[in-house]
């Protein structure tokens, strides 16, 4: 019992003290009215686990940008409500890092479904950090890429064993392929037949590692332009 009461007035203590950090963090950068519905929302987002940094940053890029206070609460605290979601998702799956939470909130709030995140997370075995597959997940919707696309394409470049950093490359890509006339779905899908039938794939027939006699490693040559003639 005494066990238990000190471990709650420890929790207790941790959270009174995030509160005014966030507070002070946020003076000058907002307005006080904005200060003290984050810093609320925080609370509670920290009370119940969840991280509470990409509430404090989203608060000051609002500030930054402008915009009026009504409109950065409500958009902290949807994001709040995302991060409790992703969560909610990854955690019964053994997945309570803050930063995989904090990019399955930025997938859902770009689109994805909850299964999707989870799938994505699921195909993340290493080398490949699911964090990062999330965020990338996450700009690849925010470009007008479908869901479902997304996944896909991200699964392709996974399974062709690329590398990890190329995922980084896919959201310029998809771009420059809207810009040659795709649409982003189109893109995507072309970036994904391109990823899997590269050289090099991780599934292809060949040698060692599904690498063919003299062809590249997996992971170190970049797939194709597909829309390049």
């Amino acid at each position: 019992m005494a066990v238990t009461l000190a471990l709650t007035a420890a929790a207790v203590l941790r959270l009174a003290a995030q509160t005014p950090d966030v507070t002070a963090r946020l003076a000058g950068r907002v307005s006080p009215e904005v200060a003290r519905a984050v810093a609320g929302i925080a609370a509670s987002a920290a009370e119940r686990g969840l991280p509470v940094e990409p509430l404090v940053q989203k608060a000051i890029e609002g500030g930054a940008k402008g915009k009026p206070a009504d409109r950065v609460i409500a958009a902290v605290r949807a994001l709040s409500v995302q991060l409790a979601a992703a969560a909610d998702a990854l955690r019964s799956g053994g997945h309570a890092d803050a930063d995989v939470v904090e990019g399955g909130a930025y997938a859902l709030g770009a689109g994805l479904g909850v299964k999707q995140v989870q799938q994505l997370v699921h195909s993340s075995h290493p080398p490949y950090d699911a964090a990062l597959t999330l965020r990338v997940a996450a700009t690849l919707a925010a470009l007008g890429v479908p869901p479902q696309n997304t996944v896909d394409l991200l699964e392709s470049v996974i399974s062709a064993g690329r590398s990890p950093s190329e995922l980084l490359d896919l959201p310029g890509e998809v771009q420059a392929g809207v810009a040659q006339g795709a649409t982003p779905a189109q893109a995507a899908q072309g970036l994904g037949r391109a990823a899997a039938h590269a050289p090099g794939a991780a599934h292809a027939p060949g040698g060692p590692q599904g690498r063919p006699p003299g062809g590249v490693p997996p992971g170190q040559q970049k797939p194709p332009n597909p829309h390049k003639p």
